[in-house]
């Protein structure tokens, strides 16, 4: 579970610079609407520099604590793969709604769907391939099968709270409709990537195969 490759750290590194620049792109948006996100615009800039750093460190700091507890190194990849899913997730779905200026109803909830299955593509693949490295084609139709009811769980699990809190739970406080609708899908991203975690790991990716 451990084992140890050096294309891993190239790879954090450009899981770190994509997450960067989504990031970059979500808060220039979300700066629109929230002074607060606005005035760290100058800092945030420095993402792309600083984060993929971030994540080159830390997967070196979960490789030296792996040899106490083995399993630290693959969850420490999954988190990756899980962050730049996420921020995906958010990116897409930020993008659809600020360029479409829909942030309800059942078209915002549509392009939630859109932004979760492009995420979960990506998460597929890195899962398989890097965090849990089963490149094997053996029981290939089982193990998609599995994955696309995981999946579809997962989206489910995801757009029924997006949906609630958009439209059903009342904005805090002053907050814009459109920032509501950002905070609702972060919600909804966080709890279903913790059943994707569940899923994808002892049903999908089953730890006692993995390399």
């Amino acid at each position: 579970m451990n084992n140890f490759k050096k294309a891993d750290l190239l790879l954090a590194l450009i899981i770190g610079e994509v997450c960067a620049w989504l990031m970059v792109f979500i808060a220039r948006n979300l700066a629109v609407e929230i002074p607060a996100i606005a005035a760290l615009t100058p800092y945030i800039n420095y993402l792309p520099v600083v984060f993929p750093i971030l994540c080159f460190v830390g997967l070196i700091i979960a490789y030296a604590l792996s040899k106490i507890v083995p399993v630290i190194y693959q969850m420490a990849k999954f988190v990756l793969v899980g962050g730049m899913n996420f921020l995906l997730d958010m990116a897409v779905l930020n993008f659809l709604i600020f360029y479409t200026g829909i942030a309800s109803g059942l078209t915002q909830s549509g392009f939630k769907g859109i932004s979760f299955c492009v995420a979960v593509i990506n998460s597929y693949l890195w899962n398989k391939f890097w965090t849990f490295r089963r490149d094997s084609t053996e029981e290939v139709g089982q193990e998609f099968f599995q994955f696309v009811v995981v999946s579809v769980i997962g989206l489910l699990i995801n757009l029924g709270i997006d949906y609630i809190f958009v439209n059903i739970v009342h904005p805090f406080g002053e907050m814009p409709l459109k920032t509501w609708a950002q905070f609702s899908a972060l919600l909804a991203a966080a709890l279903s990537l913790f059943w994707n975690f569940l899923g994808y790991k002892f049903i999908v990716f089953d730890v006692k195969n993995a390399k």
